[in-house]
């Protein structure tokens, strides 16, 4: 057997060693992504808002400091779009944080946030956007905006969001599951088979919001896939294995669904039904809870002038 010189190994090592820097140089961001934290992007400028922007309006929020949702986040927008365009509300789309000021959210009845992970504000924008949701603005959540493995803003995952996530299966990582309406009079679940099987990216959490206080309008049996994570961890949760609730946070509508990891998830009719309803209870165009309407709505309109 030709044994490979000292000279040769020391080539080989090197083109190993040169071939790992150039896959970590080039994975660079989703390393940091997934693996350190998150990019650090703050952004400080806010941008001008449309002067002819309608009312009722949603603000679409989809900015990404940890793993980008890349083929969902654009498909869930033009979905947001859609339900704007057919409604008559006002829309507007971004993913710079420095939108979230006093005056800004004033002008909407609701904030949509599509997949947004990672620490995504300043100090003064997570301000704002808590001021505004405690006193009346609407909250929508969708997947992997409750989905990083930790957060430093502890009240948007303690209180705003309520529960966090621990993991999803890898193997396979998208699997066919039977989804519970535990509450059909919601505008997000009235349409909704009580029995609502359906393929995703399924979440699990710590712990249920439901001993909180949280409303859950949706579980998942168990028996019905595996919850086995990545490494074969347990992500079993019992019978009360959440996955959308709602909870009113101060005098406002916090409304969140783990559901919607595939693009292919904003094409079906039933989750389509789900996120309008959702979006419109969150406007307080349907359904009850947390507060008076008119007065959350004047209390949203003095803090965005006290502000100015």
């Amino acid at each position: 057997m030709k044994l490979v010189s000292r000279k040769g190994c020391g080539i080989m090592l090197l083109a190993i060693l040169l071939a790992g820097a150039a896959f970590v140089a080039f994975n660079w961001d989703i390393i940091q992504r997934i693996f350190l934290g998150g990019v650090k992007v703050y952004e400080t400028e806010a941008p001008a808002l449309p002067d002819d922007l309608a009312s009722p309006a949603i603000l679409v929020f989809s900015k990404t400091n940890g793993f980008r949702h890349e083929e969902a986040i654009p498909v869930a927008n033009a979905l947001f779009a859609d339900f704007a365009a057919a409604d008559g509300w006002g829309f507007h789309q971004t993913e710079n944080g420095a939108t979230f000021t006093p005056q800004n959210l004033a002008r909407f009845d609701a904030v949509v946030f599509n997949n947004v992970s990672g620490d995504v504000f300043t100090p003064e924008q997570r301000e704002a956007l808590r001021s505004y949701v405690e006193n009346g603005g609407g909250f929508v959540g969708i997947h992997g905006s409750g989905g990083d493995n930790s957060y430093d803003w502890r009240w948007y995952v303690e209180e705003l969001i309520g529960a966090q996530f621990i993991g999803h299966p890898m193997d396979p990582q998208f699997q066919q599951a039977t989804l519970r309406v535990e509450d059909a009079s919601h505008p997000a679940t009235v349409f909704l088979p009580g029995d609502w099987s359906r393929t995703d990216e399924w979440y699990s959490f710590e712990a249920s919001p439901r001993a909180r206080g949280y409303n859950l309008l949706l579980t998942i049996d168990e028996a019905s896939y595996s919850p086995v994570g990545l490494f074969g961890d347990d992500l079993k949760m019992g019978d009360d294995h959440p996955l959308a609730w709602w909870h009113c946070q101060g005098q406002g509508r916090a409304f969140y669904s783990a559901l919607g990891h595939t693009a292919e998830s904003y094409a079906e009719g039933e989750h389509i039904a789900m996120l309008l309803g959702a979006t419109r209870w969150a406007m307080r165009l349907e359904g009850d809870g947390c507060g008076n309407e008119a007065a959350a709505s004047a209390q949203r309109t003095q803090a965005g002038e006290t502000a100015e």
